[in-house]
């Protein structure tokens, strides 16, 4: 996990954790590389990573939803280190 992305996830997790009500989907994306089964793994081990962040801040197990996309749903389209590290990432959506 990267630095930057820590307070990102502070910020979700005190939005969170003051409105229980609300649900969030954690999504898991990897670069290109590796089968399909493997990214489809390790994108659901990231956004597990930042839901047990998440829970250690206070929020509820059931306000936070993981599904992995693995490498399907690409940010940047090159074949390169930037474009690969782009692709990997989690995204908090509402």
């Amino acid at each position: 996990m990267l630095p930057q992305s820590q307070s990102v996830i502070d910020t979700n997790a005190r939005y969170l954790s003051g409105n229980p009500r609300i649900i969030t989907q954690l999504e898991g994306h990897t670069d290109e590389r590796g089968s399909r089964e493997y990214n489809i793994a390790l994108g659901e081990r990231r956004a597990n990573a930042v839901r047990q962040v998440m829970i250690a801040r206070g929020v509820s197990p059931q306000q936070v939803r993981v599904i992995s996309y693995g490498e399907e749903r690409p940010a940047a389209g090159g074949q390169d280190e930037q474009s690969y590290a782009l692709n990997r990432r989690v995204e908090i959506v509402y």
